[in-house]
């Protein structure tokens, strides 16, 4: 190879060398640009999650600061659901004569007044004399064999039982009717 071929070889391979350097150098200048963007998305992204966990958090706890506040009254109402069951009681079994009728308004009056108190912390009695047994709702005490009311229903209640917003609070300790027993064989025969 000649000298002056040389010089050209190398020449050309010194421009081919600028030229790839000179592309190289352009590429940075756009990958910066495309890293940019990309953290960019990639930041846009993770400040949307962090905001839609914050709005999950904040109604997460409303929604706890809610519940508390309605069942820190459970432990008041346990407390006074007694009393109202007593007075409930005496009325139930206070006579009707002259002597005893101011007592009996009386009590009445302390009644209507702790049962408003009661449903305004949110407690409402449970209705269950008549309707079928429900372990959910109802203690059962006793059973009792008739034949005016259907198997499994409840025919009394001792003491009544309350939900507090729909959540069981105290159950209703109740008598269930079960069906009479079959009289025995020889008796039927006789």
């Amino acid at each position: 190879m000649s000298k002056h071929r040389k010089k050209e070889h190398e020449a050309d391979a010194a421009a081919a060398a600028e030229a790839v350097v000179s592309t190289e150098a352009a590429e940075p200048a756009l990958d910066p640009l495309a890293e940019a963007r990309a953290e960019a998305t990639k930041n846009w992204d993770l400040y949307l999650r962090e905001r839609a966990e914050l709005e999950n958090f904040r109604k997460r706890t409303q929604r706890d600061k809610e519940e508390f506040r309605i069942f820190t009254r459970k432990e008041l109402l346990l407390e006074v659901l007694p009393v109202l069951d007593n007075l409930e009681r005496a009325l139930s079994h206070a006579g009707q004569d002259g002597e005893v009728q101011g007592l009996l308004e009386g009590v009445n009056m302390t009644v209507v007044q702790f049962r408003k108190v009661i449903e305004d912390f949110g407690a409402r009695p449970i209705n269950a004399v008549g309707v079928p047994f429900d372990s959910n709702l109802h203690q059962a005490m006793a059973q009792v064999e008739t034949a005016e009311q259907p198997p499994g229903t409840v025919i009394s209640e001792f003491q009544k039982g309350y939900l507090l917003h729909d959540r069981l609070l105290r159950p209703a300790l109740v008598v269930v009717a079960k069906a009479p027993a079959a009289p025995p064989a020889d008796e039927t025969n006789q």
